[in-house]
């Protein structure tokens, strides 16, 4: 199992960097289908982002053909520190059979909508 959780974080890691997902989008889905019940699947996938993240920011702000506003982002990062604590607390309110239906509906809206955009 540990090579597969390995390739799990490549393949997160790699689509992170690559298209800026890779978290929930892929190792949600992924810990789900190996068995982990939803609200565990969703706690690894936080703290999996936390390095992925720090990493791909840096690699990001070095790159001289990409130059990402720091600026919100620390306005977003100052809105998601409030959303995930709320969150967090709403989590043991909700079952993990509707997390996950949730889950997929808003990954679903966001597909279509993605991919009937221009």
């Amino acid at each position: 199992m540990t090579l597969i959780y390995i390739l799990l974080g490549v393949a997160g890691g790699l689509l992170s960097g690559l298209l800026g997902i890779g978290g929930g989008v892929l190792l949600v889905p992924a810990l789900v289908f190996l068995s982990f019940p939803q609200k565990e699947a969703q706690g690894i996938s936080l703290a999996v982002m936390v390095p992925m993240v720090i990493i791909g920011a840096i690699r990001y702000k070095i790159n001289s053909s990409i130059d990402p506003d720091l600026s919100i982002a620390l306005l977003i990062s100052i809105g998601a520190v409030v959303g995930v604590f709320c969150g967090t607390w709403l989590v043991d309110l909700v079952t993990g059979l509707w997390l996950r239906r949730f889950f997929a509906a808003i990954l679903l809206i966001i597909a279509v909508r993605m991919l009937f955009s221009k």
